[in-house]
């Protein structure tokens, strides 16, 4: 893309100023929208530079080289943002404010891409996907600053423009400026207007300016109404898949109480909304909570925590598989959060747990997770296919989960990077592979005993109708009442104020909930 010259590329011109970001917008910040001196401010008595206008600000702070760098790793090797930009942080020692700038920056333009895009077609004199990679990503994380930042223009075009020169080379450095500045004549509400206006339908406009393709759209709003809520609102739902999600804790039962100022330091935690052992974690980093490092806690979010009590709380019938207590299983275990929170539980009921995973790299990330449970609670961490541990090991269980691989659309908050990379036609390979593995938790059970069907994912193809396409094929299991069992493990506070639908299923929602949109449901093999 070096043959870009001046300001070609672009279309129209540019204006200044903007909103205060990283401090206020005044005459005393830098073009990177830091506070200089007054004597610096003044200018007129500095010396000019002796470069070359390509030669100049070649460089640019670490904390956009770093969001670059992760887009980078997302688009080349399907890298997960949540994966990468930790430890890069720690690598190059970038913390505090900086640090938060390089998060957002990452994860904003991750988030809004579609809705960064459509406005970039209207600034750009030519189509997207015939830009050079690197180049759209500057361009990205130029117009998240700009609109979706409180960053002065100033300091986003100038900033950006020194990211691009770095990255990308001096020719596309200066239709980055040009772009930028034909962005930042109109303020986001306006965009958006335009936008909304040049859709052909109203769903078409939330779905561009929400920033989701469409065919999630379509499909979030078929889950809504297909679980008994009203179809508008679905503006709600793809809004709240674009708010950064609070770090929530869980407090696993017998390992660490509450309570324990120890346990925690003097990170600031809040109760939880619903689930007892849910803990929201107010401005710091969770690595730094001993009770985390200790394995004792984790990172784990709410609806994960609740789905999890469900199948701990629902009621099982006749006698347990042996004299020693149930026996639990995690027929999908990986990464190990739900298996840790179930093994807590285990512990405190003298039942044992079982974790089975496909993949030997996840399996030792569930090792790893269950480590600080009492010995003798964890049987076995074992790596296998969970299509087969039905066939395997029939009615060896009391109590199974299966925490489906799915299309991960309940999620999109954390992960905001799958709803570029999913499409419609992954569906028929997850729903099949779905099935199978409800399938085999059936068989795994014991009559009397109980599976949970989970899913990150509110798709309808991924949840009801999985569940009723197996028990189509067999007379052996009878449905739970999931919303009642949901209601006896939440809070005592909040029984009464969960909203649940009438179904018999349960589907939690971001902008209902706050939490991820997690499905469960609750079977029984019949005695």
């Amino acid at each position: 893309m070096s043959g870009y010259e001046g300001g070609g590329g672009a279309r129209g011109g540019s204006r200044d100023g903007g909103a205060g970001g990283r401090g206020f917008d005044d005459d005393r910040r830098n073009s990177s929208g830091r506070q200089r001196s007054a004597s610096r401010s003044r200018g007129g008595d500095r010396p000019r530079t002796s470069q070359a206008p390509s030669e100049r600000r070649k460089r640019t702070d670490p904390a956009r080289m770093a969001a670059f760098d992760v887009l980078r790793e997302v688009d080349e090797s399907d890298a997960y943002a949540n994966l990468v930009l930790p430890p890069l942080l720690r690598e190059r020692r970038i913390r505090g404010r900086d640090a938060g700038f390089a998060t957002e920056l990452t994860y904003g333009t991750l988030r809004l891409r579609g809705r960064y895009d459509a406005i970039l077609s209207s600034c750009v004199d030519r189509p997207l996907p015939g830009l050079d990679p690197a180049l759209l990503d500057v361009l990205r994380l130029g117009v998240h600053q700009v609109l979706g930042m409180r960053v002065p223009v100033h300091a986003a075009v100038s900033e950006t423009v020194g990211l691009a020169r770095n990255r990308v080379g001096a020719g596309p450095a200066q239709m980055v400026n040009a772009v930028l500045r034909r962005v930042s004549e109109r303020p986001l509400k306006e965009w958006l207007s335009v936008l909304e206006k040049e859709a052909p339908d109203a769903l078409s406009g939330l779905a561009v300016t929400e920033s989701h393709p469409l065919w999630i759209a379509r499909a979030m709003r078929e889950a809504l109404v297909g679980n008994g809520r009203a179809a508008d609102e679905i503006g709600d739902l793809l809004s709240a898949d674009n708010v950064s999600p609070r770090v929530t804790l869980v407090a696993r039962p017998g390992l660490v109480d509450v309570a324990d100022e120890e346990a925690w330091g003097d990170a600031d935690l809040v109760a939880g909304r619903w689930a007892p052992t849910a803990l929201r974690l107010e401005g710091s980093d969770p690595s730094g909570v001993p009770a985390i490092r200790e394995g004792r806690a984790g990172v784990q979010d709410e609806g994960s925590q609740l789905v999890t009590l469900a199948l701990a709380g629902a009621p099982v019938e006749g006698v347990t598989s042996d004299d020693a207590g149930e026996r639990w299983l995690d027929l999908c275990a990986g990464p190990g959060g739900k298996a840790a929170l179930m093994g807590a539980l285990a512990a405190q009921r003298g039942a044992t747990l079982v974790a089975n995973e496909v993949a030997p790299h996840r399996a030792r990330l569930v090792a790893g997770a269950l480590a600080a449970l009492p010995d003798g609670v964890v049987e076995e961490v074992r790596t296998g296919d969970g299509r087969e541990v039905g066939a395997d090991e029939p009615g060896a269980y009391d109590r199974v989960l299966v925490d489906a691989p799915c299309t991960g659309l309940g999620a999109l908050r954390r992960r905001p990077e799958s709803r570029w990379r999913r499409t419609p036609s992954d569906l028929a390979a997850l729903t099949g592979l779905q099935r199978e593995l409800l399938a085999s938790a059936l068989d795994a059970v014991r009559p009397g005993g109980v599976v949970a069907y989970v899913t990150c994912s509110p798709h309808l193809a991924e949840t009801q109708l999985v569940v009723s396409d197996v028990l189509k094929k067999r007379d052996d299991v009878e449905r739970l009442d999931t919303p009642g069992v949901v209601r006896s493990v939440v809070r005592v506070d909040a029984a009464d104020e969960i909203p649940l639908s009438d179904r018999d299923d349960v589907q939690l929602w971001p902008h209902v909930h706050g939490t991820d949109a997690m499905h469960l449901t609750l079977l029984r093999k019949k005695a």
